[in-house]
């Protein structure tokens, strides 16, 4: 699989002390802006989710599906900007 441009396009802190940590939006190959990952802090430590939906049933459901690996470089490129984002405020 070739290589695909990741860029973050915009990183939202959130505010508060609660489990959601930012709101990310990335631009994939330099075509396509997904918007709504998030950052968020569970019982292994701070990770990223992809963007999702509440159905009828109350079950949330993802709105995109990513390979593996492209979801790994996506996850990656998101921390990285929150990382920086938590260092220059500190």
């Amino acid at each position: 699989m070739q290589t695909v441009e990741i860029e973050i396009v915009d990183l939202r802190k959130s505010s508060g002390d609660g489990k959601l940590k930012a709101f990310a939006d990335v631009k994939v190959a330099d075509a396509v802006v997904i918007k709504g990952f998030t950052v968020a802090e569970g019982p292994r430590g701070i990770f990223v989710s992809v963007p999702r939906k509440p159905g009828k049933d109350g079950q949330w459901f993802d709105t995109i599906t990513v390979d593996e690996k492209l979801k790994a470089e996506i996850e990656d490129k998101v921390l990285e900007a929150y990382d920086r984002e938590i260092e220059s405020r500190a």
